[in-house]
């Protein structure tokens, strides 16, 4: 069976700052619909990583396709552009603004003279597709707890209705229920039949949501695992300690189920 064209594609990609090499040819791939957790410790690389998706990084070897042709990302606009929304974890929101501004910050409907009706209604219409909690799109960004500004920084992401979603570290420092609630959110958007990837080190949260668990260490892949494999073996991934048998069974799984 023909294997199904993936939403984006990372080849053999390397990234060097001076003498220090970050990556050493990374291969990802994710497809619409699917949510690929990207996991690792500290200085695995996800976050440089990451950042070549989003164009902030430029790869210094290695190709990227999208929907299978080649791409070059020379900057975070052109990633968005081409489909590819990134949340950082740090939100980027504006406290003093309301839901409504911080959904379309930068991307305002006739910002000379703003359409606030059409940006409220389209505001409400993203939110109703998360089933978020949030009472009013009024109230500002200040007043909402931690999952509901989670909420917000997702509902943005979507506006330019993206194939692609980046999301780093979704529920740190967030309680049981809003960590539920932005799991949900995140199943949401994968029936919309987009592609997410999902940075975390929370296992039980990537176990929860993820298709597949890509293993980073010491900047180049180290496994692919499915949310069904021992925690031990992905431990072991993440740490060192598997041997190089199951470092070969895992690996076989790189390729997203048809």
């Amino acid at each position: 069976m023909e294997q199904p064209i993936p939403a984006l594609k990372l080849s053999g990609i390397s990234k060097n700052f001076g003498a220090v090499s970050a990556l050493t040819e990374i291969d990802l791939e994710v497809h619409p619909g699917e949510v690929v957790a990207l996991v690792g410790d500290n200085g695995a690389g996800k976050s440089t990583l990451v950042k070549i998706m989003a164009g902030v990084h430029q790869p210094s070897s290695g190709d990227i396709a999208f929907e299978g042709q080649p791409v070059t990302l020379n900057g975070p606009s052109a990633a968005l552009r081409l489909g590819i929304a990134t949340v950082f974890q740090d939100l980027a929101l504006c406290e003093n603004l309301d839901v409504v501004a911080n959904i379309f910050l930068g991307q305002e409907l006739n910002p000379i003279a703003l359409d606030e009706t059409a940006m409220e209604v389209r505001a409400w219409t993203l939110l109703n597709e998360l089933a978020a909690r949030i009472p009013s799109v009024r109230d500002v960004v200040a007043s909402l707890s931690g999952g509901q500004r989670q909420t917000v920084a997702i509902a943005r992401s979507l506006l330019l209705d993206p194939k692609i979603i980046m999301l780093d570290e979704p529920t740190a420092a967030l309680g049981v229920a809003q960590t539920a609630e932005v799991l949900n959110m995140i199943e949401r958007v994968k029936a919309r039949g987009i592609g997410v990837i999902m940075i975390s080190h929370n296992m039980e949260d990537v176990r929860a949501v993820a298709d597949r668990i890509v293993v980073l260490r010491l900047g180049r892949n180290n496994g692919v695992f499915l949310s069904t494999d021992s925690n031990e073996d992905l431990i072991g991934a993440i740490t060192g300690a598997s041997d190089n048998a199951v470092s070969r069974r895992a690996a076989r799984r790189v390729e997203a189920p048809t």
